[in-house]
Formats: C-alpha cells, structure tokens, sequence
C-alpha cells in the first residue's frame, strides 16, 4: 500500500470516529446530544447577528479609506523600500492590506498567483505573508466589539508589530530557503 492510501485511510478513520465517537461518547454520559447541538446553533447564530454591525463599520471604513486614496499612498511610501532591498513589489498590496481584509487579501494572493504562476518566487512569499499574518484590525473591530471592549490598550500595536514581523520573516525564509 502507497504512502498516500496509507495516510488517506488513516485520516479518512479518524473524521469517521470523530464524527461517530463524539456523539456516542455524549450519549453514554446521558447527554442529550441534539437539544446541546440546537442550543449551541442558537448561541452561535445570536452571536453572528451581533457581530453584523461591526463587521459593517469595518468594511465601510476600509471601502472608504480606499476610496480616499489611502493605500494607494501608503504603496508609493513602501514601494521604494522593497524594491531597495530586494523584496518583489508585487506583495506590497498584500504586505498593507493584511491587517485590514481577509477577503481583500485573498484576492490580491489570488492576482499574484495568476500573474507570476504558483512556483514562482513572488507567489511563495505572498502565500508565506499569508500565513504569517492576520487581520488585525478586522479582529480587534470584530471581536473586541462583541464583547464590548472600548479601549484597545496594547491589543492593535501588539498586533501590528506581530504581522511586520510576520511579514520580515516570510521575506526572510522564503529568500533562505525559495531563492
């Protein structure tokens, strides 16, 4: 048997024994499985409801400053500088709109990859960014919102100085180990 059939069952087994087990493992603790499932889609579709008007507030203000011009501005600030030092200026849309638009971001991974192709340098570090950083003002709008938090203290520098740095060290490993 092939490596892949070998991993493919076994991770095939696994789902099947969660998706059985942990409803069969309720059951032999008198859980009443459904009602808990129902109570738990209730809880998580008021939640969605509440999160709607902050979710809204993001995307208008980001449809908004990029209307103004905003990250238009910011890419002919850093532009120069990854060019400077090597970086391939096709991620800079990626490398500023990160911490603002999962949706926006995907979309810019997606032009990159078409572009230069999946193998190509440019697409692996955009890829790489991807995975190294988040959304950081969409989950501070979003989740701190929620739960009625005003004041952010520490919580956006804290995640802004988290995606630079995950944004450093993609161009740092994708150079090491891709170039």
């Amino acid at each position: 048997m092939m490596f892949s059939q070998l991993s493919d069952a076994i991770s095939n087994g696994l789902f099947l024994l969660m998706i059985a087990g942990i409803p069969l493992i309720a059951a032999c603790k008198k859980v009443k499985v459904y009602e808990v499932f129902v109570d738990g889609a209730k809880d998580g579709f008021q939640l969605a409801i509440k999160i709607i008007p902050y979710m809204v507030g993001m995307l208008v203000a980001i449809g908004m400053f990029r209307a103004s011009g905003g990250f238009e501005l910011i890419f002919s600030w850093i532009g120069p500088f990854f060019e400077k030092i090597g970086v391939p200026t096709a991620v800079v849309p990626l490398a500023v709109m990160r911490p603002f638009s999962a949706s926006a971001s995907n979309g810019i991974l997606l032009d990159i990859i078409k572009n230069f192709g999946g193998d190509a340098h440019v697409s692996h570090l955009a890829a790489t960014m991807m995975g190294s950083t988040e959304t950081t003002f969409y989950v501070i709008a979003v989740y701190f919102g929620v739960v009625n938090i005003r004041r952010t203290r520490h919580a956006v520098p804290a995640g802004l100085i988290a995606d630079f740095v995950g944004i450093v060290a993609s161009i740092i490993v994708c150079r090491l180990l891709l170039v």
